[in-house]
């Protein structure tokens, strides 16, 4: 699988090339986006306005010759602006559908806690079923599908906090972050004559997008690497701290995550390293303080860090020893 993966390494790379010249020293979320592109999985980035996060979606979904869809949340919204509906065409005398925007290959969901749990929930639906419920009747959607939330933080008003059970479907949960001082003279710098955006250019197609993801599947994972995964999940569970951890779904995403950073890596195995580097973008997010620990100033973040020092990482073995 290494040969059939050098196929691929030129461009992926040129895909991360391409956003990192459109953002200035965002190169772990950059990577980290690619990783949840090929594993099927889902990102949700949360931080302040104005930092950048739809520029990213953007310029990723540039580089890829999909086709690419934009939705606005708003208070207002129904889910049929985000499904699609039908609509009598006198002509023909019958109901013809009208897709709605989550019917493309890549999705940028901007601002998803900006708008009704109802409506939230028809963009979610798509992303754990890969279709969606229009008039009582099931629509696949498209391959590749990856949608890019963005939301802005809980405290913003005008935000509906996504529910437990809907944040578990993102596969990571990314903060961008304020640029350093130097970041932001650099930014000022590329965006003071043509945006860089402009220059992006699609570098992987739709058909070897899919070819990649299914390649990431064949990536090999040692039993000791299943348990040591499954020993860290295990430990947000009986953690004092935590009133719910993290579930099935989401260790099966942490493996699906190092698969396809093993990949990205050019590898054709998972090492605990990869686990651990990955581990605090998968399980923030699927876990559940107690109010004693939110009192006690614990954070999701921090409990993770904290299992993830005390869990004794698994000796390295690859598939041919």
């Amino acid at each position: 699988m290494t040969q059939q993966l050098s196929l691929y390494e030129p461009k992926i790379s040129e895909v991360l090339k391409n956003v990192n010249k459109v953002m200035v020293g965002k190169e772990g979320v950059t990577l980290l986006s690619m990783v949840a592109l090929i594993a099927k999985g889902h990102v949700l980035l949360e931080d302040v306005p104005g930092v950048g996060k739809t520029m990213m979606v953007r310029t990723i979904a540039k580089s890829l010759d999909c086709e690419f869809k934009r939705i606005q949340f708003t208070p207002d919204l129904l889910p049929s602006d985000v499904t699609g509906v039908s609509i009598y065409n006198p002509k023909e005398m019958e109901f013809q559908f009208r897709p709605g925007p989550i019917l493309g290959n890549v999705v940028l969901a901007d601002e998803i806690n900006r708008t009704s749990p109802k409506t939230q929930s028809a963009l979610l639906e798509g992303m754990e079923e890969s279709s969606i419920t229009v008039e009582g009747s099931p629509v696949p959607l498209k391959e590749p599908f990856f949608v890019m939330a963005t939301q802005n933080p809980i405290e913003y008003e005008g935000t509906y906090p996504l529910p437990e059970a809907q944040l578990d479907r993102f596969l990571l949960k990314l903060n961008m972050g304020y640029p350093t001082v130097q970041q932001e003279r650099e930014m000022l710098s590329r965006t003071s004559g043509e945006h860089p955006l402009t220059t992006v250019e699609a570098v992987l197609t739709k058909d070897e997008l899919i070819d990649i993801q299914n390649k990431v599947k064949d990536v090999y994972v040692d039993d000791t690497i299943r348990h040591y995964i499954v020993d860290i999940v295990t430990a947000t569970r009986e953690h004092e701290g935590v009133y719910l951890g993290v579930s099935p779904r989401g260790s099966i995403a942490l493996m699906k995550a190092a698969k396809a950073y093993a990949f990205i890596q050019d590898r054709d195995y998972v090492i605990p390293d990869d686990v651990k580097y990955l581990a605090p973008f998968v399980m923030p997010h699927r876990i559940i303080l107690t109010s004693e620990a939110e009192f006690e100033g614990h954070t999701p973040e921090g409990i993770t860090a904290s299992i993830l020092e005390n869990i004794a990482i698994p000796v390295q073995r690859t598939k041919h020893e």
